[in-house]
């Protein structure tokens, strides 16, 4: 009977040795995976910190009606030059806190949802030629696609634009556009 117990025992250590061997395996994956994906992780910062400027251009040009007229286009330069700054200040750290967090997210997520056989077949697609082929032909015909898709929507979405900016020109006390440039002429 003791036999057995030892017995027991050595195979229950053996098996959890072996599990935190395939544990530290499958961290050492991920770890990689990570690695290979940084370029799109760090994207995520830089559209964050991309939106956050577009909003604050957004607030700013909400608040020109209340700039002089003959100030507007100055201000407006320098509000644009301080968002530029902003920009350039923040994206780099919302950059790396981004990859600083992509092991608790991401990293968390591939540990629990795929295996290390699988997390093995991501990396060789990630690592493989074809791989690095399709992100740079999705990189080149994307313009072609947002091209394609303002030219075929143009003609719906332009006049919900039109309202769109009589709406705001008419909260901000500005005379409507068509106004405007008629007065021009």
């Amino acid at each position: 009977m003791l036999r057995i117990c030892v017995l027991a025992a050595l195979l229950a250590a053996t098996g959890l040795s072996q599990a935190a061997d395939a544990s530290a395996a499958k961290k050492e994956l991920v770890k990689k995976v990570l690695k290979l994906q940084q370029p799109g992780i760090e994207g995520v910062g830089s559209m964050v910190a991309g939106q956050t400027a577009q909003q604050m251009l957004q607030a700013a040009s909400q608040q020109a009606g209340r700039v002089p007229a003959d100030k507007r286009e100055q201000v407006g330069k320098e509000i644009q030059e301080e968002v530029r700054k902003f920009y350039e200040e923040t994206a780099p750290l919302l950059r790396a806190t981004a990859v600083k967090q992509a092991p608790a997210t991401i990293g968390v997520a591939l540990e629990e949802k795929l295996s290390e056989d699988e997390l093995k077949t991501l990396i060789a697609w990630l690592e493989s030629p074809v791989s690095r082929k399709y992100q740079q032909l999705s990189a080149e015909v994307q313009p072609q696609l947002t091209q394609k898709v303002v030219a075929e929507s143009r003609s719906s979405v332009e006049p919900k634009l039109r309202a769109l900016d009589q709406s705001i020109a008419k909260k901000l006390g500005l005379p409507p556009a068509d106004a405007a440039s008629s007065k021009q002429k």
